[in-house]
């Protein structure tokens, strides 16, 4: 990684534009038969951005704070690449007319799924405590890193069960390609932090 993205203001700026061009770059696609503010389709695009935003603030965190380099560039990946699926989710939600934001998150998923997220404490899946995140924030190099690895995983876990209740509910076309590309990114990902935790703690161990 050049030394110029090591900078956050301009990591903030271009994922900022990131998100824009998103946005752009899917509101032509909006059809005569948007999703209705109750819907499958926005509820899941109104959780999705919530999810993601709190991703992209521990990868955030993790690419500045954190020492390995297998983790930092995967923490930049996901800062890059949810940033600008939030934008894409906005302007779905802008384009269909409906409410960007939600005071009940997983609604649109079911009875299942609302009785895991009154077990985790009205938390979406995956989704770290207000404590996790504070905890995190106090650490540096490869304690960082370690922590954020946990985190990660846990968050990609809850967000593949999240695009899958959305496969199962949705036939809209956008929402499909989106919870299918999530479902095989994240679980790669998931791979990839295991194995570099593991190398972590494998040579503390040493």
């Amino acid at each position: 990684m050049s030394r110029l993205w090591r900078r956050p203001a301009l990591l903030v700026a271009f994922t900022a534009v990131l998100m824009l061009a998103a946005g752009l770059a899917v509101g032509w696609v909006w059809g005569t038969s948007a999703p209705g503010n109750d819907s499958v389709e926005a509820g899941f695009a109104r959780d999705m951005q919530t999810h993601h935003q709190q991703a992209v603030e521990m990868a955030m965190y993790e690419w500045q704070n954190g020492s390995d380099p297998a983790l930092t560039t995967i923490a930049y990946d996901i800062v890059t690449t949810q940033s600008a699926e939030i934008g894409m989710y906005r302007s779905w939600l802008r384009d269909w007319g409906v409410q960007l934001s939600s005071g009940e998150p997983m609604a649109w998923a079911g009875e299942e799924h609302a009785h895991d997220l009154e077990e985790a404490g009205g938390l979406m899946p995956g989704m770290a405590t207000d404590e996790q995140m504070a905890e995190f924030k106090t650490l540096t190099g490869a304690e960082a890193d370690v922590m954020f690895a946990d985190l990660m995983i846990a968050h990609h876990i809850g967000g593949v069960d999240m695009a899958r209740a959305a496969l199962d509910l949705s036939d809209n076309a956008l929402v499909v390609d989106a919870a299918r590309r999530t479902v095989n990114l994240q679980q790669a990902e998931i791979e990839n932090l295991e194995n570099h935790r593991d190398n972590i703690l494998n040579a503390v161990e040493e």
